[in-house]
Order: structure tokens, then sequence, then C-alpha cells
């Protein structure tokens, strides 16, 4: 727009009017913003309360100026237009000058006058800082992966920040080129694909050979014409030169050279956005590419240091490779143009690593560089589809073509379930969309299937409610009801499984060689926060814990990483108070699901403690070592149960598991007893060495193997018998028996589901705010702010709606606002649903207010029988009620 090109060009305006006045054009730009005026006689900048009734620097000096034109050309004053063109030394077509659209000959003026893109590259050359202003704190953000330190990287690795600071561009510095995304083009529009125009010699020499080839055929054509042709065509055979069937090959073999480019030129081809920075990327050379999980440790350990070797012959490292940059590409817009070499500081395309990188990648010419911290996105996926091709013979393209999307987008991810189904995974509706779109049109290029919208929900539980469904104080009426109502589903439970009145669960293993007790208990919201914020510094202290249980001392904790581990502990300390949570930060065993979760198990077993902090301060028992296979066990058991709740086999959230009691009592007994024949045999096994020293050993052969067979049944019974059983391996016996404690101690909790929630920012004018409302109302939203924007008639809202309503939700809003309503859904949070999906009327008003049946809609019973069925688990609905013979009209024969 006009409008925005002259505010970009302010500073075009102070260089002119600095030349004219005679002032400075800094100080022009300083004073152009307040309540300043110019005085043209004494040619000075002074205050408004000195003259008043004079206009600002800004509106004297810029606004005027736009003002004219706009009005000159609105009032179709065609001298006064053509004034203004002819100062400002403008040519304006002809056309553009007779159009009866004032808007064509605004944009025609300015376009020239005001150019935006001169104003963007002036903007950007200034404005942005170079390459050599980089701070030592970016670099230090950039080279260090989620909790680690920059003093606690390799020597060799720390000597890189000089590099990087210095970007220089000597042959002697190393290359440092960092791959933010992955994005693909048409092969055609790549330069070397590019038709190139002809030269005037290239054009003679096609023209002379064109000649030539007109001239043989005509000298063929004659000589046909003075033999005659025989009538069996053997002249086509004794033909000596053989021209007619060499012409035919060269046709056939051109057709199929062309044939292959043309393939090539169909494909996508993927380009790395990339930018130096350190050393010159030049075209041909080999550098290494460096995965985000690569570490330099790992490749100093198997080579060692001032390695002579070339780089095809190192020995294999994990998440590094070795590639040639083959193309090279300045960035033009749309247009990609070929380059030889890039300084440093510079963004560019490089080719040819599609091979190489799946999303972002760190290429360096030396091996102890760490990969840099991938891009972090706005857009969290959260929307999942299976997805499948119509005729099941293209499922290998369906393949291809999602490792391609998967390549191309940052943001999308891509899953093969336990089930064989292809998911793909997506941040919202819109986004799926596209997805599909490219899916379909230029990755797989084939017709697929797309199952409905997977929407992901957490499992959780709550403190007992203290009021009913009718919003009425639970007394002893309703109390009694509870109690009914849970010894209900305590008969659920199987029998063997002991449960306390306080929800304490106590199982046993089948081969009753241990018994656990567990309870399940709701986490503070704030808990549950900090356990997701802090999900990469738990990742690496599991990492810590099972480098030091392996008997490997690598990876040293340092110091600010140690007080990143206090100041987490100190928080959950804060939030983790009372009677209740007494001691339970110390005794936390592990995290889950998967070893990172927002759920933690908690140890409070007299016989076994263990904890995940790693500090001086917390040491472990001496039994440890002893039971550490059980407790792995037992550990394994929680993240399965964290990994799929009872509900409808979905993740936990905000659940604390408390490991109360843990008897080992029989297998202590057992392993005693084995240790004791293990003495006996011992002394067994001596006195026959010594008979069999003393006999010389060959006089009795028999003997010997006599007395070794009972020995080897001894040893395989005692094998037997302390690891295996009817029920199987105890370890195995332990998971299964962990899992189920865990479960069932939730279902004796009141359970409720988590929505994964969308926020909702919606512009909408005073007239259409109703219907906004009642769209967000029908579809379970709920508005946090409403605030209207200064100097327009729009207001801003803000909502939160859950994900698995969103569907539609864009085209709804617009069809009932008339377009007049925008919003924006970027993913929040999760919210727990504070509907009961189990509940059912209990109390005399209940049944009053919601009926015997009590069937109103229940949101979160609708969500879990969806996910349930989805996954083919047992749903308790009722397909047919009150059924009734078929009554006709006919009488009865």
């Amino acid at each position: 727009m006009p409008w925005k090109e002259s505010v970009h060009r302010v500073e075009h305006f102070a260089k002119i009017y600095s030349q004219k006045i005679g002032i400075k054009k800094e100080v022009l730009l300083k004073t152009l913003w307040g309540d300043y005026y110019i005085n043209m006689k004494a040619k000075k900048i002074m205050k408004v309360d000195q003259a008043k009734g004079k206009k600002p620097l800004f509106v004297q000096l810029i606004l005027e100026n736009i003002w004219s034109l706009y009005d000159a050309v609105l009032k179709k004053d065609r001298e006064k237009i053509d004034k203004i063109v002819t100062s400002l030394g403008l040519k304006i077509g002809a056309r553009e000058a007779r159009h009866s659209d004032p808007k064509v000959q605004i944009n025609a003026i300015c376009s020239q006058w005001l150019p935006i893109s001169h104003a963007v590259l002036a903007m950007v050359c200034q404005k942005l800082p170079s390459p050599l202003d980089m701070t030592a704190e970016r670099v230090e953000r950039l080279m260090c992966t989620g909790s680690q330190t920059f003093d606690s990287l390799l020597p060799e690795t720390q000597a890189l920040k000089a590099a990087f600071m210095k970007c220089g561009s000597e042959d002697t510095a190393p290359v440092i080129i960092f791959v933010s995304k992955m994005f693909a083009v048409d092969a055609k529009a790549l330069p070397q694909n590019k038709p190139r125009p002809l030269t005037q010699e290239e054009i003679a020499q096609r023209r002379e050979r064109a000649r030539q080839r007109h001239a043989e055929k005509l000298a063929a054509t004659q000589g046909q014409a003075r033999t005659e042709p025989p009538r069996d065509g053997s002249a086509l055979d004794t033909n000596p030169k053989g021209e007619e069937t060499k012409g035919d090959e060269h046709q056939v073999e051109s057709m199929a050279l062309k044939s292959l480019p043309q393939e090539r030129n169909n494909e996508e081809s993927f380009i790395a956005f990339a930018r130096v920075f350190s050393g010159v990327a030049r075209r041909g050379k080999k550098i290494f590419v460096l995965g985000p999980k690569y570490s330099p440790v790992e490749f100093l350990r198997q080579v060692p240091l001032g390695f002579s070797a070339p780089l095809d012959g190192l020995p294999p490292v994990p998440h590094m490779a070795c590639c040639t940059l083959e193309n090279l590409y300045l960035l033009m817009g749309r247009e990609l143009e070929g380059l030889e070499e890039v300084p440093p500081g510079n963004v560019l395309g490089i080719g040819g690593l599609q091979d190489f990188v799946l999303k972002s990648a760190t290429l360096c010419s030396v091996p102890s560089c760490p990969p840099f911290i991938p891009l972090s996105f706005e857009a969290t996926p959260i929307v999942r589809v299976a997805v499948e091709p119509k005729h099941p013979s293209e499922m290998p393209q369906l393949v291809k073509g999602m490792k391609l999307l998967n390549q191309a987008d940052p943001c999308v991810q891509i899953l093969i379930q336990e089930t064989g189904e292809h998911v793909l995974v997506t941040a919202g509706e819109v986004h799926l969309q596209r997805c599909l779109d490219d899916l379909k049109e230029r990755f797989a290029k084939i017709q697929i299937s797309v199952s409905e919208p997977i929407i992901p929900f957490r499992e959780t539980i709550t403190k007992p409610p203290k009021v009913d469904m009718v919003n009425e104080e639970i007394g002893k009426q309703q109390k009694v009801a509870v109690i009914h109502q849970t010894k209900e589903d305590q008969n659920k439970i199987p029998e063997g499984i002991q449960v306390d009145s306080d929800g304490l669960i106590t199982i046993t293993t089948p081969n009753k060689l241990a018994t656990l007790s567990v309870r399940a208990m709701p986490l503070p919201e704030e808990v549950t926060q900090i356990l997701e914020e802090n999900s990469d510094l738990i990742r690496s202290m599991e990492q810590l814990t099972s480098s030091l249980n392996e008997g490997r001392h690598t990876q040293m904790i340092h110091q600010k990483t140690q007080e990143k581990i206090c100041e987490f502990k100190g928080k959950l300390e804060q939030y983790l108070t009372g009677r209740k949570w007494r001691n339970t930060v110390d005794q936390i065993w592990s995290f889950g699901p998967r070893k990172c979760g927002p759920n933690i198990l908690v140890n409070k077993s007299e016989d076994f403690q263990n904890s995940v902090w790693t500090g001086p301060a917390i040491k472990a028992s001496k039994e440890a070592s002893r039971y550490r296979d059980l407790g792995n066990s037992i550990v394994s058991g929680f993240q399965l149960a964290t990994l799929s709740g009872p509900m409808c086999e979905e993740p936990l959230m905000g659940v604390c598991f408390v490991l109360e009691k843990w008897y080992l009592s029989k297998f202590e007994e057992q392993g005693a007893s084995d240790k004791h024949n293990e003495e006996q045999r011992d002394v067994v096994q001596d006195s026959q060495g010594e008979e069999e020293a003393c006999s010389g050993g060959g006089e009795n052969p028999g003997l010997q193997d006599g007395g070794s067979e009972p020995l080897e049944k001894k040893t395989s019974q005692k094998g037997e018998s302390s690891l295996t059983d009817c029920y199987g391996p105890f370890s195995g016996q332990l998971i299964a028996t962990m899992k189920e404690a865990c479960r069932y101690a939730l279902q004796v909790k009141p359970q409720r589901l988590m929505a994964a929630m969308y926020t909702c920012d919606i512009m909408a004018t005073s007239d259409v705010l109703g219907r906004v409302y009642a769209v967000l109302s029908k579809r379970e939203g709920r508005v946090l702010q409403e605030e209207m924007k200064e100097g327009t008639d729009m207001f801003i809202i803000k909502a939160v709606l859950p994900v698995a309503e969103s569907f539609g939700f864009a085209d709804e809003i617009r069809k009932r606002t008339s377009g007049l309503a925008s919003p924006q859904l970027v993913f929040s949070h999760w919210e727990v649903i504070p509907s009961d999906p189990f509940w059912v009327p209990t109390t005399e008003e209940e049944y009053l207010h919601f009926g015997e049946k009590a069937d109103s809609e229940n949101q979160a019973r609708k969500y879990m029988n969806a996910v349930r069925k989805r996954k083919g688990l047992y749903v308790e609905e009722k397909i047919v009620e009150h059924a009734e013979k078929q009554r006709t009209l006919s009488k009865n024969k």
C-alpha cells in the first residue's frame, strides 16, 4: 500500500529536507516524532510551546506532501498531478495516467517515488545487526543443547567460540553451517535445469548442422528415385550405409535419453535453508553432517586427537555422516541463482543434502563442533489422522511421499503405530488440509484415504467432590450412596486384590513371591506444569542416573547442571507441602511416561530405597545393587501404566503413584537357600578336585563322569527355580503386577479426562459479537477476555476452545458472521473436563433433575466412548432400549 511505502521511506524525506534546510539528518530523525516544529526563517527546530498553532514536524514535512498527492489524484487535478510528477522526475505511462481508478494512479506514482523494495533493503542493511556483532551469550546458547552448559563442553568444542565471534573467511577458519530447515522446490526451477539462451556461435552451428541434414535427405531421396526398389524389400537390408536403420536407432536412443530428464524434472528437489557462521562454503568441499543427537564425546572416544585419515576412512560414528557440497544457491525470492562459494554471515541454499538431512542439521569441517539447537515452533503438532492408499498396491508410493513430506515440513510428524497405521500429526485443521494436498499432488501423487481426526486426550484423577451434580453439599445420604457405589465398583476388582478405605491397593505376584502396595494421588497443577517445563532436564537426569548405574562415569555432572537440578528440586518442594507430601521429593523414584513425563513414582518402602536425585547428599542404600533389576521391573511397570490409562488407553498426566510397601521375604529366603546350596557345591567341588589330584586324574574316568552329571543338573535346577516358574520370569511378573496395581489405584479414585485446548484470538466488529459468542458456546468454548482496539470498531476476543471441537470452527464462524470475524487457533494447554465420565445419579435431587436414566449429554463420556470405539475397546452402551414387537395394520390370520 502507498501509505506503508511512505512510512518506510521516512529517511528518504529526512535526507531531502536536510539538504534543503541545512539541518543534519540525524537531528531531523530524532525530532520527527514529538512536539517539535521547524522555523523556516531561522532554519531551526523549536518546541511547540514557543509558537502555538504550528503543525508537528512529521505532519509538516511528510504527511502534508502525501496528503497533497492524494488530494490531487482524488480531485483529478491534472495540472497539479503533472507538476508533482515533473518535480519528482517520474515517468508515468499514458495508460496509468488516463485510468479512471484513482488507486491505479496513486500506485503508479508512489511505486516510482517511494519504492518499497529500496526501503526494505535499506532497512535491512541499517537495522539488522552484522554477523560480527554476535554476542557471546548467543554463541553459547547455540552450542548448548537441552540442559547442557557451555562450561561442561569439551575444550576442543569451547575453542570454536572464537571462530563464531570472529566470523573469519580465512582458509584455516573452520567451516560451520547451520541448516535450519529443508524445503521442496520443483526440479525445473533449479538453475542447472533451466534452458539457457543460446549464443550467436551456437545458433550458427545449429543452422549449419540443419543444412547438412537437409542436403543428406535430398541426396538420399534422389538415389532412391534412380534405382527401382525390389518387390520383396531386400534393398533396406542390403544397404551398405544403413542410413534408414541407423536413423531410426538414433531416434529411439534420443527419445530414451529425453525421457529420463523429463522424469527427473517432474520430481521434487530439496534445498537446505542454511547460514554460514564461520569459514567459506565452497562448492565441491567435503564436510561433516552432524545430526541433532550427535555427541563430540563419542567421536573423540573412537578417533584419537590429531587424526590424519581422509573423511571417508573414518570409523562410523552415530548421527554423523560425510557429504560433498554439490550445489550452492543464492535465494532470490522464488528464483535460485547458482554460486561457487559463500562467505561467512550469509544465508544460502544447499542442494544435494536430502539423503543426509531430515529436518535440521549442522555442517562442520571440525567434528568437535556440537549440533545446534533445532528451531522451536509456537504451533505444537496435536491433530492426528491415519492415512492409507485407496489401492493397496500403491503403498510404497505413500511411504515415500510421507518421508518427503516429513522432510519438507518442519512442523509435521510422521508415525507408524504398532498396528501398522501410518499416522500424520499436524498443528491444526488448516495445516492438516495443506499437508494432505501436498501429499496427494506433490510427493506421493496417488489417491489416499484419510481417517477421522485422532484427537489426543490425557487421563488424570482429582480430589473427591464436595458438592453433587445439583450443586448441593454432599451429606450423609449422599455419602451412603457413594459408599454403595464404591462397593459396587470394588466388586468389579478381581479376587486377591485388597482395597483399603483410603484407596491403597495391595496386590501379589502370581508366584506369591512379592507383594506390592500402591496408592494414587493427584498432583497440584503447579507441579504438573513444572514437570512439563523441565522435561529436558529430567531426561538428562535420567541419562546421568543410567550411566552411573551401569558403572560408566563418562558423563560428569557440571556445577551449573547441578544448580539447575537443585533449583528444580526446590520448586517441587515449594508446592509439595503438607503432611501427605512430607519427604515426597526426596523419595521420587522415576518420572513417567518415557521417564520424562508429568507423573511421578514415589518409593516409601523401608526395605528398598532409591531416588532420581544424583547429588552427593542423597546416597543409595546398600541393597541397591542387589535389588536393582527388580527395581527396574517396578519402574517399567509404572512406565507402562502411565503410558495407557484405564479409561481409554490414553497417557496419564498429573498423577503421583506411591509405593507404600514392597515385600520380598520369600524371595530373600530362596536367595539365601540358593546361596547356601552354592557354598555346599563349592565344598563338594573342592573335595572332588583334591581326590582327582591325589588319584592322578586318569585312573577312574567313570567316577569323574558320574560325579559331574549331578552337579550340572543341580545348577540347572537352581537357575530355573530362582529365575522362572510356571508363571514366567519373575521380572516380568513384577512388571505386570505393578502395572495392574497402578491401574486399580486409579480406578478407586475420581477419574477425569483432560482435553487439549486451543487459544482462540478472534477479531470481530460489534455487530457480530453475539454470533461469535453463540458459536463459541455451541462448541464448549470459553471467553477469557474482550477488549476494543483503539481507533477502530473492532473487538479482540480471547477464548479457549477444545481441539476436539475445533474442526469446522473457522468455516462456521465465517458463515455466521458473513466473513466479519476471523479466528486464529494455537495450541495452549491441557485442561481437566469437570464432568465425571462414570457418573450416575445417586440422590433423590439428582434423580428428579436428571431422571432415572440420566441420559443427558455427558461431554467426558462422549469423548471417552469415541476413543474406546476407535481403539476397539469395550463400550458400555445400549444399542436398543425398550424394544417392542412391530405392529402391522393387517390382522393376524
